[in-house]
């Protein structure tokens, strides 16, 4: 039988690159040869010990962000599927419960799995998961953009909830990753006016190019910066989500994706019902999303590229976690790549 390389993290701060025997997929799963993984906040928090208890099991294997290609298909799963490049959800959804049934899979009933937190990820040489979550790609897609599919379908998700119409106003704020996925997602939807709001004057260039009309980091914003029909809050403080709901007009939509640390203080209740404010929020994504955020970037709407600033190999999985949380404005996604 042949054999693979995975990362596991076996408790916060420590993890080892292991060989493992390589399995066959199971009835139903399909077996991916991993091109690339992206490390996000959420990968420090488990490699720090700071995701919430239920939202890990150690020892795992992280890599929720990631693409690939198909390599064998287990029974029950099409064969034609092998060879194609692939992206995949991460919530291991149970199918019967009443929000799986809604398309809520997000919200599944029977608690919480997720790829890379509670299920084995892909920061490994292959990734075996259930085949109906994944979602093929053109054949001429680049595996290494595609990576950032994952970010890109949470960010899909707040659009598809944001609901921007042609001409409307709307904002970001957040320059991350999410932050500039979120401008070109809402710049395909031809707004009137699109303000990119961030703490990094460093943004403002790759802002406009990906399709903002403004940009202004926070500390500029005034009682003059507001009456934005959507804003999508992607930077995962509490003052970023008080900072958002201050942008809408009367009766706006406010999208929040980003997730402050807990006990932070929130918006104000007085000031959502006094103005009327429809506030939507977003955990992972579901299908629908994913399949947006696919379809968008099988257009050519969506250019994730720009945003990888560093790969790097499985082996060195913790410089690129220090890289991660550096702070160097130079750092944008950090990428780990299988060996083979």
């Amino acid at each position: 039988m042949s054999t693979e390389q995975a990362l596991v993290l076996d408790a916060p701060g420590a993890h080892r690159l292991v060989e493992r025997e390589q399995a066959a997929p199971g009835p139903g799963d399909a077996r991916v040869r991993v091109h690339a993984s992206g490390i996000c906040g959420s990968d420090r928090e488990i490699y720090q010990g700071n995701r919430p208890e239920g939202y890990v099991r150690y020892p795992v294997t992280p890599g929720h962000e990631w693409s690939g290609t198909v390599e064998a298909v287990g029974a029950g799963v099409p064969g034609s599927l092998v060879g194609r490049k692939v992206v995949g959800e991460g919530f291991r959804n149970c199918q019967v419960c009443d929000r799986c049934h809604a398309g809520d899979t997000t919200l599944c009933g029977a608690g919480y799995e997720e790829t890379g937190f509670t299920q084995p990820g892909a920061m490994a040489d292959t990734l075996t998961l259930p085949a109906r979550l994944l979602h093929p790609l053109p054949d001429d897609a680049d595996l290494t953009e595609a990576a950032l599919l994952e970010p890109a379908a949470c960010i899909a998700a707040a659009a598809l909830k944001a609901n921007a119409q042609p001409g409307e106003r709307v904002a970001v704020v957040g320059t991350g990753t999410l932050g500039m996925l979120a401008v070109q997602f809402l710049a395909a939807a031809s707004p009137a006016e699109l303000l990119v709001v961030g703490t990094r004057p460093d943004r403002e260039r790759l802002s406009l190019e990906f399709g903002a009309t403004g940009f202004r980091t926070r500390d500029r914003l005034d009682a003059t910066t507001a009456g934005y029909d959507v804003v999508i809050e992607t930077a995962g403080s509490a003052s970023a989500a008080r900072a958002s709901a201050a942008l809408l007009r009367r009766g706006g939509r406010l999208v929040l994706t980003g997730i402050p640390a807990p006990g932070a203080l929130g918006l104000d209740p007085t000031d959502l019902v006094v103005r009327q404010l429809t506030v939507h929020t977003v955990f992972g994504a579901a299908p629908a999303a994913w399949a947006h955020a696919v379809r968008v970037f099988g257009a050519g709407l969506l250019a994730p590229g720009p945003l990888i600033t560093h790969q790097l190999p499985l082996a060195d999985f913790a410089a690129a976690i220090d890289l991660v949380g550096s702070g160097d404005p130079k750092v944008g996604k950090v990428l780990l790549t299988p060996a083979s």
